[in-house]
């Protein structure tokens, strides 16, 4: 998709300049702008303080502006003068406490106005689960406060509002997509949720008690080298399966795998596992069960490792302080199903796999999600479950399929990494270049502003020598890519799979 200005474009540019940006340093209501900046890059500029969304050099003239929500949500919004007449919103994972520097410095390269949130609190703060303003900012309403002042202050400095609003992010800034168009239908035109984890309370409870019980089993916690042992050995058995020989699993529910292969024979004590190690294993991949023996999810697709070693700080945060307000809580204590009940009614907005999105669907909003089937964080089972359960609450697959689309991405690990091609416009990708074709993000421009949805997306791979690996075609689900027949390695086609629709149902 070419990205040349529009005459109304050039015609905002004449009024964006220095003077527009110190305009908007005035008070907005329950929004203050703490400082507006123009800035010239010469012949580049990079904001400090990051975090982890480090950025891309920026090379375009825009309005710096930084404030606050309610004296608590911080924002930024960059306003480039060069606008292309669209909002972005670009979303932060994890605990958030931090701006998504990384996005809105590759977008705004793009001629993208870019808005994000640290989600109401700073990520050094102490304890701010237990504030309860903080919490249920963090769970939903910084997001949408932050897009209603972006939208107004974006009138402001450039005469116009923007013609349409986006939003992008994985991971928790996948959690916020979802939630923007199952809470409040009308701020964004069109989003993209990378990763999401729906019912990320479930995905915790997983996390945290298979982390707890190796902890309560010394001699059967698995290692890292037990989990790339377990990956290897997987993927050289189902790699062939979908017809080539690449290092990566197009479709991982077709794999299946006897783990038992790995057990160590007598007098065997490398690239093997223990007896306890190999129980462990088949205990995490199989369905997690609750105290009565009931599968509480799906388990895990053959080959995805986890994380090892101790569970994530987030995951204390969020049962000691946002459920029991206790910062002395005993995490040996945890129950599976007491405390899976207690954070939906302490967190109910932390969930985000509402499906009534009726609202969001007729004014013509598009959704695409995309998920690795390998990620180890945010798990590909529960993405597809919701994507189902999605279909079935809004008229079937075709109904839905006008609306909200869903990509699996072989190979891939948490939003990015692993042996798969990662790199395909998502939230963090600086190699985005604008082309519906193998951009995310364009591609869901294409389909709000020209009816066009996405049947494929290209992919690609960076590797060790910098160059960039041939295209893998990303298909939207329930289809895989299989190779034409007579064609050269690397031409794909999408095809519908039986077994990703039987998914469906």
């Amino acid at each position: 998709m070419p990205l040349l200005p529009s005459l109304s474009t050039l015609a905002a540019a004449a009024v964006a300049g220095p003077a527009a940006c110190a305009g908007l340093a005035t008070p907005h209501g329950d929004v203050t702008v703490t400082r507006a900046e123009f800035v010239q890059p010469a012949p580049a500029w990079v904001p400090a303080g990051h975090g982890p969304y480090a950025p891309v050099p920026v090379k375009v003239p825009l309005c710096r502006v930084e404030g606050t929500i309610e004296g608590t949500i911080g924002f930024e919004l960059w306003l480039p003068v060069q606008w292309n007449g669209r909002l972005l919103g670009a979303g932060v994972g994890g605990d958030a406490g931090v701006f998504n520097y990384r996005d809105m410095s590759i977008r705004v390269a793009q001629g993208f106005a870019t808005v994000t949130t640290d989600a109401g609190h700073k990520a050094a703060a102490p304890r701010w689960m237990a504030d309860p303003k903080a919490n249920i900012d963090y769970q939903h309403r910084a997001v949408h406060l932050t897009t209603q002042a972006a939208k107004q202050l974006v009138a402001r400095h450039f005469g116009r509002p923007a013609q349409r609003s986006y939003y992008l992010g994985c991971s928790g800034g996948g959690r916020q997509a979802l939630k923007e168009m199952q809470n409040y239908p009308a701020d964004y035109d069109g989003v993209v949720a990378g990763a999401p984890g729906p019912y990320m309370p479930l995905q915790s409870v997983r996390m945290l008690w298979f982390s707890l019980e190796q902890q309560r089993q010394p001699e059967a916690a698995l290692r890292d080298a037990d989990w790339s042992l377990y990956e290897r050995r997987v993927h050289e058995a189902c790699d062939p399966v979908d017809g080539r020989r690449d290092g990566v699993i197009e479709n991982p529910a077709r794999c299946r795998f006897d783990t038992r292969q790995l057990l160590c024979k007598p007098g065997q004590g490398e690239g093997c596992l223990t007896a306890p190690r190999l129980a462990m294993l088949d205990r995490i991949v199989a369905p997690m069960v609750d105290e009565q023996g009931r599968a509480m999810d799906g388990g895990l697709f053959a080959g995805v490792r986890t994380r090892p070693g101790p569970p994530s700080p987030l995951l204390r945060a969020m049962w000691a302080d946002g459920v029991h307000n206790d910062p002395d809580w005993d995490a040996m204590t945890f129950r599976r199903s007491a405390d899976l009940a207690a954070a939906n009614q302490a967190m109910p907005e932390l969930r985000a796999d509402r499906t009534a999105i009726q609202p969001f669907v007729r004014r013509g909003g598009k959704a695409i999600l995309y998920q690795g089937w390998q990620d180890p964080s945010t798990n590909a089972g529960p993405t597809i479950d919701y994507y189902a359960r999605l279909a079935r609450a809004n008229g079937g697959l075709a109904r839905l399929d006008d609306a909200v689309r869903l990509f699996m991405v072989p190979g891939m690990y948490h939003c990015r990494g692993g042996p798969g091609a990662d790199l395909f416009g998502g939230s963090g990708d600086e190699t985005a270049t604008g082309d519906a074709a193998g951009d995310v993000l364009w591609a869901l421009i294409r389909w709000v502003e020209q009816g066009q949805a996405p049947a494929s997306l290209e992919a690609r791979k960076i590797g060790a020598d910098g160059a960039a690996s041939p295209a893998r075609t990303l298909c939207a689900f329930p289809a895989s890519a299989r190779p034409q027949p007579g064609a050269a390695a690397t031409r794909f086609t999408c095809r519908t799979d039986p077994m990703l629709s039987r998914m469906m149902r």
